[in-house]
């Protein structure tokens, strides 16, 4: 194997541009229709992932047959990682943004913690 990139969260962005223009999809420059309609294939896409995801974990508890299966269930968290790397694309973030993103976000997460989270407000996000 070669050596891992410097920065692993941007060559996955790297790489997932490559496979979308690949299929046919090109991220950057789309109209608001363009995003719309991707964001909700995006959206349908996870949504199936998730229930891949769910079936890799015994959920039925009145079932007796089923077993973990954590092979599937990290294939499964990284055909997630595709289509969310795709969504963020598709609204322009790269990387760097995403990051940056989540550093707010993990702040206003833990402020919320701290406070207890004893209310719901909207407008503590609005800043990432």
């Amino acid at each position: 194997m070669s050596e891992s990139p410097k920065d692993k969260f941007e060559e996955l962005f790297r790489m997932q541009q490559s496979l979308n223009e690949r299929i046919g999809v090109r991220t950057s420059g789309m109209s608001e229709e363009e995003q719309t309609k991707w964001l909700l294939n995006y959206t349908r896409a996870m949504n199936q992932e998730l229930a891949e995801l769910t079936d890799s974990v015994p959920w039925k508890w009145w079932a007796k047959y089923q077993k973990f299966d954590a092979q599937n269930a990290k294939v499964e968290v990284v055909d997630l990682f595709h289509f969310l790397i795709s969504m963020a694309q598709v609204l322009g973030m790269s990387a760097d943004d995403v990051f940056t993103a989540y550093l707010k976000k993990n702040e206003v997460n833990f402020k919320r913690q701290d406070s207890g989270y004893t209310t719901k407000d909207a407008e503590d996000s609005r800043h990432i």
